[in-house]
């Protein structure tokens, strides 16, 4: 008995910008772009594409997929570094949008690992109570937070949602297991500061503003390493082999990274999923939208076990295991 994946959902944004729209605003070309991150497009939101609102619309398809009515959910998970407002929390607006009137939610923030940690804790509410059903979503709006005059960083990121509902089953499904990490000494090669301070005495003087800013070769050889060394552990914890793998579902960072990653476990790309191509590094929504299109395609099966992997700013960092 453990923790399932009752449904899936995912919603991306209506405006999709290709390499050659980016040409036109920043010095780079679609080449340079595909060569070094592997994408072509990415999703960018509109008007009333807010990232509570595509969190909305990722869950409605999940909660559809899962059977269940939005007043049957007790808690909401809202992993985001990018609702559009600080207070309340992304996932009080969520509650608010989809009607689930008895639920209680809250935010939180761990960057692009932002899904496997709350993943983590839905896990653990489950475990101490296995009537609840929880809704973990994973929602950005990244293009809100993107210095769209740096061509290192603007041509990175895209704007979605993806959500999975979760319940107490019988049998073997569910989580196997999780190992979760963080680094804080780490915290200036991926970062991104708030609002100015109205207090003149914590006034960061340094702050670029409310953007991301990412020293990329740096995190390049760090993100490589964590994700295979959490990997690892976490077979080992479990004593699975890694070749009982059916599918991994990495963050879609860029594909430099993936490909790093897939040859140092060795691992067969045709266990790999990857959409990066499509969406970009949309953070904590990566995964659950790339999860629920391995879902919607078929890629997944009853008994599998699949492996989530991510690496975000904090440093954060971690690796879970779920038999489908």
């Amino acid at each position: 008995m453990g923790t399932a994946i009752l449904g899936t959902g995912s919603y991306l944004p209506e405006r999709v910008v290709s390499n050659q729209d980016l040409e036109k605003i920043v010095d780079t070309s679609d080449e340079w772009i595909r060569t070094r991150t592997g994408i072509s497009t990415r999703c960018i939101g509109g008007k009333g594409d807010e990232t509570y609102l595509l969190a909305a619309r990722a869950a409605v398809k999940a909660l559809q997929m899962a059977e269940l009515s939005a007043t049957e959910i007790d808690l909401i998970i809202v992993a985001t570094i990018s609702s559009h407002m600080l207070m309340p929390s992304c996932a009080c607006f969520v509650q608010k949008e989809i009607g689930a009137d008895r639920a209680f939610a809250f935010d939180i923030n761990a960057a692009c690992s932002g899904f496997v940690y709350a993943l983590d804790l839905a896990d653990k509410y489950i475990q101490a109570d296995p009537s609840k059903k929880i809704l973990v979503i994973g929602a950005e709006t990244l293009s809100s937070r993107t210095n769209w005059e740096d061509r290192n960083t603007c041509i990175l990121f895209g704007d979605g949602a993806g959500a999975v509902v979760l319940g107490h089953v019988e049998g073997s499904r569910g989580v196997i297991g999780a190992k979760l990490f963080s680094d804080g000494k780490l915290w200036s090669l991926l970062h991104m500061h708030t609002a100015a301070s109205c207090n003149s005495e914590l006034l960061q003087a340094a702050s670029p503003g409310v953007h991301i800013v990412m020293e990329g070769r740096e995190v390049f050889k760090y993100a490589v390493k964590a994700m295979e060394e959490a990997v690892l552990a976490l077979l080992e914890q479990e004593q699975i082999a890694l070749d009982a793998i059916r599918l991994v579902i990495p963050h879609q960072a860029n594909i430099r990274i993936l490909n790093k990653l897939v040859e140092r476990l060795g691992i067969g790309t045709e266990k790999v999923f990857i959409n990066v191509q499509k969406y970009g590094n949309t953070s904590a929504a990566s995964i659950p939208i790339a999860l629920d299109e391995a879902n919607r395609e078929s890629r997944v099966q009853a008994g599998d076990i699949i492996l989530f992997c991510s690496f975000g700013g904090g440093f954060t960092w971690g690796a879970t295991l779920v038999r489908w």
